[in-house]
């Protein structure tokens, strides 16, 4: 029984690093490589670390933490590479874990998500084109069926057939109910109908699927918000979770849509997808310190049960180790 439980966590671990590859790399050589047992940690050297931090897309705020966190530390004395090394590592743990020190129970896997005393609880899903969010939308949904609870999806990615017929698909494999119009209809009444379903049905959770869109389409993101204020005619505080799913190997850019998106629809989490051999793993340290909101979960393969609840001390050992 022991020897089985530790597969999973072992296969996450592989597949962490594997996925982190690309971040792994910059801080194994351009990083690690710069401190040399036995110089002097001077302010050079301290300019030179940051500005190989940045490449790594943590962006500017995040990587001066660090740099305070390496001066107060060990700033002006003889390297010593390993503490020097643990001291970067855990600042990154503290930064993803953010002010709040949110610290899920690693035990429950729908310890992220927000969780209304009674009726359904409406969770938005929202992204650009591409990312992965209907392949997100349902690994969520099997989640938390195989948690024991009751699901109704809502496709409201209506400007594109394929997006609801892939939903459909999904709903049917999965075994839970559906709203869905013909293509080109208003997607706010998609969730309006969606969100008297799940009452209806006595559902524990609706989720949304809105139309990829790029952060830049003004009218498109004044649709998130009609349909934030059209559901709330029924559930007056719904949505209760506005996740916004991001693609892995996004970088900086990764940045602007968190900031895009979070005006629209007040985004409380990330789902961090196609987490592959490519993936640029500093953003979601500049979206954390930036934003404020943290990664809930991870996309980490196809397969419907390729979704893991983020833990920052293991995202940050994978990024670490050899």
């Amino acid at each position: 029984m022991l020897m089985d439980d530790c597969k999973p966590i072992m296969g996450l671990f592989d597949k962490l690093k594997r996925g982190l590859q690309k971040t792994k790399q910059i801080l194994r050589t351009d990083v690690r490589d710069l401190f040399k047992a036995g110089q002097i940690l001077d302010d050079r050297l301290l300019q030179d670390f940051e500005a190989r931090m940045i490449r790594t897309d943590m962006g500017v705020t995040a990587a001066g933490r660090i740099v305070e966190r390496i001066r107060a530390d060990h700033g002006g004395r003889t390297i010593d590479v390993d503490a020097v090394w643990k001291t970067i590592h855990d600042e990154m743990v503290e930064l993803l874990k953010g002010h709040d020190a949110v610290r899920w129970d690693l035990s429950n896997p729908l310890s992220p998500l927000a969780k209304v005393a009674s009726g359904p609880t409406v969770i938005l899903v929202a992204g650009v084109n591409g990312v992965g969010k209907t392949t997100s939308i349902a690994k969520l949904a099997n989640l938390l069926q195989k948690n024991g609870n009751k699901v109704v999806l809502a496709a409201g990615d209506t400007f594109r057939a394929a997006a609801v017929e892939q939903l459909t698909l999904w709903s049917e494999r999965l075994g839970c109910t559906i709203v869905r119009k013909e293509s080109n209809s208003d997607p706010a009444a998609v969730a309006y109908e969606g969100v008297q379903k799940a009452v209806e049905l006595g559902a524990d959770y609706l989720i949304m699927d809105t139309a990829g869109r790029l952060q830049t389409q003004k009218n498109l993101m004044d649709e998130l918000e009609k349909i934030r204020r059209v559901m709330q005619k029924i559930i007056p505080d719904a949505p209760h979770e506005s996740l916004l799913v991001l693609d892995a190997t996004t970088g900086q850019n990764g940045l602007s849509q968190a900031k895009s998106f979070s005006q629209a629809i007040g985004c409380t989490g990330l789902i961090l997808a196609k987490l592959d051999g490519t993936a640029r793993g500093g953003v979601v340290i500049a979206i954390r310190q930036e934003m404020g909101f943290p990664v809930k979960y991870i996309g980490v393969g196809e397969q419907i049960d390729d979704i893991e609840l983020f833990d920052p001390d293991g995202f940050v050992d994978a990024l670490f180790a050899k």
